[in-house]
Parts: C-alpha cells; sequence; structure tokens
C-alpha cells in the first residue's frame, strides 16, 4: 500500500512552499489508492502552539487534502527514547561534548587546510572518564549518529539516480543537550514505524535524505522512496524566504484567491506540463507525474493565481454562490440574474459586493463635460425604476432620435452615467438589476 506524509512544524502558518510539498504527497497517494499522513513536527515544545496546529488543519482543509490519519510526534517521545537506545546498543549514537565555538573553530581550521568542514568524530575517542570530567567542568552532552562511511544511493523520482559520498557528510546530531529529539531522526523513526513508502519534498533535504536513509535502516527499516522538487523563487529569481511570510496559505486565502488556482499552479508548476486550472482534485491528480518535474529552481509569481481565479470564479454555478450573494442583500428573485450579470466582471467573489453596491445603491456618475448636456437630456428619457430587459434598448433608441448620437458616442457616456464604468456586463442584462439611478437627480 502507498502511503505518504506530510510533516509541518505547527511553529507558523504553512506557504505556498509547503503547500507544493503537501500536494505532491497528496496527489501521489490519492492516485495509488493509498494513505495520506498529516504528521505534525511539533518537539520543539517552545515554539510549537496550537494555534498553528489549527491553523495547518484550516488551510489543508480550505485546499480539500484531507488526512487519513493524523499523528504527533510529541507524543511518541518513549518511541524516539527507545530507538535511541537501539542504536547506542549497535554503536551508531554516540555522546559528543564540543560548544559551537569549538566547532566553528575547527570547521575555520579545515577549511584553511584545504579540507571539507566535515566533523572530526573525536567524540569518539573519549572515555567515561573523559566524558564525567566534561560533566563536571558543566559540558552538557548531546547525540551524534555515526555515519557508515560509503557511497549512500538512491533513485531519486524527480533529481534521477543520487550518490554522496558519507564520508564528505558531517555525522548527524540527533538528540540535542536538553534532550530534545531533532527532525533527522525523529523523522527516520516515524517513517520506518508508519511504513512510509514514498516521500516528496524540497531539494534542500538531500543531505538529510542521504542520512535518514542509513538512520532508517539503522533501527531496521526499509528506506521510502524519494524524490526531490525544486525550491521555488521569485519571478526575477530572487529568494522568496524574504517573502515567505506575505506567501502564506491563510494570507493568499484571505485575500480572495481561490483554492483550486492554487492548487492547479502548484501541481504544474516547474513541470513540463502548463499550468491550466482544473476544477477538482480528481482532475489534478489525473494528469500528475513526478518525472515531468526538473530540478532547476522554479519561478513563482503570485499575480499568476489572479487569471486563474478569475476563470475558476467565472465558472462556478449559482449555487455555489448562493448563501454568499443572499448575504448581501440581493433578493432572491434577483440573485441568480445577478450572479450571470456579475459573474463575469469579477475576479474575487469579494468583488460582489461592489457590483451590488451599484445596482442596489446607484453608482457615482461618471461624466465627461462635453458629455453633461447629452447626459442630462437623456436621463429626462429615461422612467424610474423598476426596469425590463427591453428598457436599455428601447431608451437608447428613443435618445439616439432625440439627439442623432450613435454607437459610441450614445452607448459610452449612458453607461458611464449609470455604472459610473466604461466597461461592464451588457447594460440590457444590468438594467433589470438597478434600483436607484443618481445621474436621473
Amino acid at each position: 500500500m502507498t502511503i505518504t506524509r506530510f510533516a509541518p512544524s505547527p511553529t507558523g502558518h504553512i506557504h505556498v512552499g509547503n503547500l507544493r510539498t503537501a500536494l505532491m504527497n497528496y496527489l501521489i497517494a490519492r492516485k495509488a489508492g493509498g494513505s495520506f499522513i498529516l504528521r505534525l513536527d511539533d518537539t520543539d515544545q517552545e515554539r510549537s502552539k496550537q494555534e498553528y496546529v489549527d491553523g495547518i488543519k484550516r488551510d489543508l482543509e480550505w485546499l480539500g487534502l484531507t488526512w487519513d490519519r493524523e499523528e504527533r510526534q510529541s507524543l511518541r517521545l518513549d518511541r524516539y527514547a527507545e530507538a535511541a537506545d537501539q542504536l547506542r546498543a549497535a554503536g551508531r549514537l554516540y555522546e559528543v561534548f564540543e560548544t559551537p565555538t569549538e566547532l566553528d573553530l575547527k570547521r575555520k581550521k579545515q577549511l584553511n587546510m584545504g579540507k571539507p568542514p566535515v566533523y572530526d568524530r573525536s567524540g569518539l575517542n573519549l572515555s567515561d572518564a573523559d566524558k564525567d570530567k566534561l560533566r563536571a567542568e558543566g559540558r552538557e552532552g548531546y547525540w551524534r549518529f555515526r555515519l557508515d562511511h560509503e557511497r549512500i544511493e538512491w533513485a531519486d523520482g524527480i533529481l534521477g539516480d543520487i550518490s554522496i559520498d558519507a564520508a564528505s557528510v558531517s555525522d548527524p546530531v540527533l538528540i540535542r543537550a536538553d534532550g530534545q529529539v531533532l527532525y533527522t531522526f525523529a523523522s527516520s523513526v516515524d517513517d520506518r514505524d508508519m511504513e512510509v513508502t514514498n516521500i516528496v519534498r524540497g531539494a534542500d533535504h538531500v543531505t538529510n535524505t542521504a542520512t535518514q536513509i542509513q538512520i532508517i535502516k539503522a533501527i531496521g527499516g526499509t528506506p521510502p522512496a524519494f524524490a526531490h522538487h525544486s525550491l521555488l523563487t521569485g519571478a526575477q529569481g530572487e529568494e522568496l524566504s524574504k517573502r515567505i511570510g506575505a506567501l502564506s496559505i491563510r494570507d493568499l486565502r484571505e485575500s480572495g484567491v481561490a483554492p483550486e488556482a492554487l492548487l492547479s499552479m502548484m501541481a504544474r508548476l516547474g513541470s513540463s506540463q502548463p499550468v491550466e486550472l482544473r476544477m477538482s482534485l480528481d482532475e489534478i491528480a489525473e494528469g500528475f507525474d513526478l518525472s515531468q518535474f526538473g530540478a532547476s529552481p522554479t519561478k513563482f509569481d503570485p499575480e499568476d493565481l489572479w487569471p486563474l481565479t478569475r476563470e475558476r470564479n467565472h465558472a462556478l454555478p449559482y449555487e455555489a454562490v448562493k448563501d454568499r450573494i443572499t448575504a448581501l442583500g440581493v433578493p432572491a428573485e434577483l440573485g441568480e440574474r445577478f450572479w450571470r450579470v456579475a459573474s463575469q466582471n469579477i475576479t474575487r467573489l469579494d468583488d460582489l459586493g461592489a457590483w451590488w453596491a451599484i445596482f442596489h445603491d446607484g453608482a457615482e456618475p461618471q461624466i465627461d463635460a462635453e458629455d453633461a448636456d447629452f447626459v442630462a437630456e437623456a436621463m429626462t428619457m429615461l422612467p424610474p425604476p423598476p426596469y425590463t430587459d427591453a428598457t436599455w434598448g428601447e431608451w437608447t433608441a428613443q435618445v439616439k432620435e432625440a439627439t442623432g448620437r450613435k454607437g459610441k458616442g450614445l452607448f459610452m457616456p449612458l453607461r458611464k452615467a449609470l455604472t459610473g464604468q466604461a466597461h461592464g456586463p451588457d447594460m440590457s442584462d444590468v438594467m433589470p438589476l438597478l434600483q436607484v439611478v443618481r445621474a436621473r437627480g
């Protein structure tokens, strides 16, 4: 059975980069009829907050990315302690005491000698007496995983064949001095225990993957199939890190971006397939293929979400927006007509409010100086509301005959006088919706 997972840290709101990871893992499970796990990486008790847990779930539910089961790493601390004891017994986990300053000096010395800045494993040479002495000096020990110095290889679902010499990588720290289990370890234990079969994540995790493959094997597991997607950049190729807060799923949702627009883009961005609107996750999953994605950094411009949002909103049936339209105060008998008229002239659904304000309260007339007399004369021929489908044609025909105006010179000044805008819906459809006409005076 195919099992995938999304493992965010509840230390903030998830953003577009996180979504790309979540969506790819979700689609793999969906296409295979498998299971998708939401696994909260909340071992950092100081920074993890329930409000962020709730926010992550709210964002995923808004997008329709439902999970089959939920796990929390904070509830599995005993299991991590058990796995750590297993590694200690196998000689794969060893205690070290260097301070950050000492490690930095070692790295600088290695670089000056033309050597890679890899941990020198001096901790392996410490006797029990040495460790006791260091503790007596106030040093706090923490734990590193001893990598087997061999080539770590896997067939990456996006990057192709990967081979990393473990001797070029520092033995990773798995447990901090305060006992906190770090991501590399907790994630490996979870992936093994939860029988995760496929993992997609960012290309910045490639080195983590190499070490985690060894950790998973060391605790008796079989490494899953890995794939590493490209990292997102801004539209000009700039790093997104400084802007990522503004690209949270929460903020995009509140700005009016449609979930289908966001999903359609994230499921194809960076692939050889064009980004096209899809109205359901089934449609998105149908064309999803990891082999279509490339390794190069992928440009993301949030402005590209608006044409997709507009297209999605134009395609919505009335029933999908009925409650929203009713909440605006649109009478039930005008609801469907209002949606038909306004839907093709909005980007965000929130834009509906401005259109109803025009129809219900009347627009501020936009009248050019050279058209003032013409509009004033035309308005004397317009009866008060209510209007019908035929009103616009009958009225403009009467105005044309009386003034001699025709074409754009006839229709545009009248449109701007009634709606305050030079563009918009067909005026024959607008007239029955007009409750007030300010230009009538």
